[in-house]
């Protein structure tokens, strides 16, 4: 028996060291980028700056001539795409697609749509979270505030799995 518990014992003692040393090894290589884009981190993190601000380009450019449907197609098109806002917490592609719809049923009400402010932190080499600020310009009013999006690298590109937009107080958008 003592040979056996003293297997148990190294065996407990080699886990321990493992997951102590990985776990060190791993926090040193991700604490800013992952791995793999330490090579050429500003090269590789730069495309995908601009890979995501593409679908947010487009996004505007959707919004602006009042196509919700092009907009949305930044947005994962799946049901754990989540949204939330002042209204709430909206779960799936299709109830977003919804609130859209609601709260902006034609092109007066959707106005002409401006992001600014983007800052991009990279989560892991197929993750990114983008803050930014949002200006809604219509003939009635101007709406604005901020907003954290999370995007995914998916094979066909980057696309927003969570969204939380939030409006700011009127005495702070200015016309």
């Amino acid at each position: 028996m003592p040979a056996s518990r003293y297997l148990q014992t190294g065996t407990q003692l080699a886990i321990l060291l493992i997951l102590t040393f990985g776990g060190l090894r791993l926090s040193a290589t991700s604490a800013d980028e992952p791995t793999k884009h330490r090579a050429a981190p500003q090269l590789e993190r730069q495309a995908d700056r601009s890979a995501i601000r593409a679908v947010l380009d487009a996004q505007e450019e959707a919004w602006n001539r009042g196509d919700i449907a092009a907009f949305l197609t930044g947005y994962w098109h799946s049901p754990d795409l989540t949204f939330s806002g002042s209204n709430g917490i909206f779960r799936g592609w299709d109830a977003v697609q919804a609130r859209y719809k609601k709260n902006y049923p034609d092109r007066s009400a959707m106005g002409t749509l401006d992001f600014s402010n983007l800052e991009f932190r990279f989560l892991g080499p197929d993750a990114a979270l983008v803050l930014g600020h949002w200006h809604l310009k219509r003939e009635r009013d101007e709406l604005g505030g901020v907003f954290t999006l999370v995007l995914r690298r998916f094979p066909g590109g980057w696309r927003i799995i969570h969204d939380h937009t939030s409006a700011s107080p009127k005495e702070t958008n200015p016309k």
